[in-house]
């Protein structure tokens, strides 16, 4: 028929215009890149896997991008299900989807209309997954609205990380992230590439510092209908729910605390107090807008096709978008920390080869200082991704290596970088092994 002849040559031209980019040499392209129609073979293959990070207003878009940009083997993770006030801007979901989980909606929306796409999803926190999960993604790519989730997530591509003996980057323990971020009309896309560009901690300033009201003010005199969320928030649960923590992501959390935060603005003569107004000021939302969301989008997904196919030029490395008052966007190159605990080669900790690792362990317990001012309590280490010594599950298989000396362990001689995880550590902090001279172990053992 005539319609199935237009869908027949619907795909044929599906992907004229992505050939017109891979296929021809230009003035822009990016160094090392060659024109063939085997890297449009590649973003097709099962060789090229893309992680999109949430399924919220950003991360539809993101989804949507990718899988009209050619790349066909997607996974998607959230952990949040659908609220009916997600539906004014996160288009793949419908008032039927409210209470679903958006990563597998937004999985089955995207299969079912983009044809040869094949998204999974992950129902879960991103806490939950293992960073061999993360490892087996070519790239990946975050539509979050957390700076903690961001600095997870950060903590976990640098930690693939692997130095040559000169302190260089091993390219091929390089894991891409390409970070897109809204607030209303402005917004970022950011490229990290571990060891080169800089990490979230290297620009942790800027991020600016969350809006706090004096408790006096929240107590005795609420002006406003965010005095009286925060006061239920920061006093009243304390009195009323003792020794329950407060979950943002629990709906009967939620609503308790709406209805608490209205009942005293109405005490005080205060309008304004809205479940959806409850929500952004205990989470620090600011309310998200649809053109944003798909600019921001574009624009991280752009990235990361030149990024794997290297068709043009990448981004350096930091794009601010602000819409508010006509369109204006300036690209960053900000700079990498050299001293960063994240993405550089590491903390430099003295150890002698002689030392068991719980000799090693016992020191960065009780010289705090010699790891930055960086306080642990009881660490699990590991070498890449090999478990020196871990608490929890591993900790019956690693125990044995608490009396084997470090250098039995940890090869000696060459540029060691450990990772270590601990309670009081935000995220996992990277140490590298400075090797003790002879004289020094004699010391030691005297």
């Amino acid at each position: 028929t005539i319609l199935n002849r237009f869908r027949r040559m619907d795909l044929e031209n599906r992907w004229r215009d992505l050939d017109l980019l891979l296929q021809r040499q230009g003035n822009l392209v990016g160094p090392g890149f060659e024109a063939c129609p085997e890297l449009r073979e590649y973003i097709h293959s099962e060789d090229c896997r893309i992680l999109c990070v949430g399924a919220g207003g950003l991360g539809c878009e993101v989804l949507k991008d990718l899988a009209l940009s050619g790349f066909v083997n997607i996974d998607v993770i959230d952990m949040d299900t659908i609220d009916v006030s997600n539906l004014n801007r996160q288009f793949l979901f419908r008032m039927h989807d409210v209470g679903k989980s958006k990563a597998k909606v937004a999985a089955e929306r995207i299969n079912a209309r983009v044809a040869g796409v094949n998204v999974v999803a992950h129902h879960c926190r991103i806490e939950e997954k293992p960073a061999e999960f993360y490892k087996q993604f070519t790239l990946i790519v975050l539509g979050l609205d957390s700076l903690e989730a961001r600095r997870f997530m950060n903590s976990i591509v640098c930690s693939f990380l692997e130095f040559e003996e000169d302190g260089k980057p091993r390219l091929e323990t390089i894991k891409p992230m390409v970070d897109g971020g809204t607030e209303g009309f402005k917004g970022h896309a950011r490229v990290i590439l571990p060891g080169f560009t800089p990490c979230f901690e290297c620009t942790l300033w800027l991020f600016p510092p969350q809006t706090k009201f004096p408790l006096c003010t929240l107590a005795e005199t609420p002006r406003s209908p965010a005095h009286c969320i925060e006061y239920v928030h920061l006093i009243l649960w304390g009195e009323q729910r003792q020794g329950e923590e407060f979950d943002t992501d629990n709906e009967e959390h939620m609503k308790w605390m709406y209805n608490k935060a209205a009942e005293r603005a109405a005490q005080y003569g205060i309008q304004g107090v809205t479940y959806q107004l409850t929500q952004g000021v205990v989470k620090n939302i600011i309310p998200a807008i649809a053109s944003t969301n798909a600019i921001i989008s574009a624009a991280c997904v752009l990235e990361a096709l030149k990024i794997i196919t290297l068709c043009s030029s990448g981004l350096n490395n930091y794009l601010m978008y602000m819409g508010a008052q006509g369109i204006y966007s300036v690209t960053v190159p900000y700079e990498r920390d050299p001293g960063c605990i994240v993405c550089s080669p590491g903390v430099t900790f003295e150890v002698h080869p002689a030392m068991t690792l719980q000799q090693v362990i016992d020191k960065m317990v009780s010289e705090p200082q010699a790891l930055g001012q960086q306080e642990l309590k009881g660490p699990s280490l590991s070498l890449g991704a090999s478990h020196l010594f871990a608490h929890g599950i591993f900790e019956e298989d690693t125990r044995p290596n608490l009396a084997k000396p470090i250098s039995q362990l940890v090869p000696e001689g060459k540029l060691s970088v450990l990772t270590v995880n601990d309670k009081k550590l935000a995220m996992p902090l990277r140490v590298q092994l400075k090797w003790a001279s002879t004289e020094s172990g004699e010391n030691m053992k005297e």
